[in-house]
């Protein structure tokens, strides 16, 4: 009887095992399936070494997926950043030179930017930010290499 009912239970077991196990697999090969690369961002135009760069890749307009603070060679006035394990797909990286290290970009009164910004594809300087679709990219998991000159109003 005691024999009887561990095979019963066993039985029973036996769907669960399997289902468990078939997730498993599953999920180690969703994981497995993702393609990821290198992405590096040089940013060039640097008007001076004071701040810092900050370096933002998006997948749209309000979308940032990862970030870098990075500091500039005072010798070159140039800067990059490296994204590792950036799964394939479309980017836009968008960077700004915050001179005065407050972490955002500053503007004079009548809405100019006093620091100097940029974007992947090097949009034409125009008032007001590109659109996404001007900066976008495809990134492939072969990596890529991105060099933005930055824009200075003033």
């Amino acid at each position: 009887m005691i024999r009887n009912s561990c095979k019963k239970f066993s039985i029973a077991l036996l769907p669960i095992l399997c289902c468990s196990l078939i997730a498993i697999s599953t999920q180690r090969a969703g994981a497995q399936a993702a393609k990821t690369g290198k992405l590096t961002v040089k940013i060039a135009g640097i008007r001076n070494a004071e701040g810092n760069i900050r370096v933002a890749v998006r997948t749209d307009e309000n979308t940032i997926v990862d970030a870098r603070i990075v500091d500039i060679d005072p010798k070159t006035l140039t800067a990059e950043a490296v994204f590792d394990n950036l799964a394939e797909g479309d980017y836009g990286v968008a960077v700004m030179h915050d001179e005065n290290k407050n972490e955002k970009l500053d503007f004079n009164e009548t809405g100019i930017p006093t620091e100097g910004y940029g974007h992947s594809n090097n949009p034409v300087k125009r008032p007001g930010p590109p659109d996404f679709n001007e900066t976008k990219f495809a990134f492939k998991s072969t990596g890529a290499t991105v060099v933005i000159n930055l824009i200075y109003w003033m």
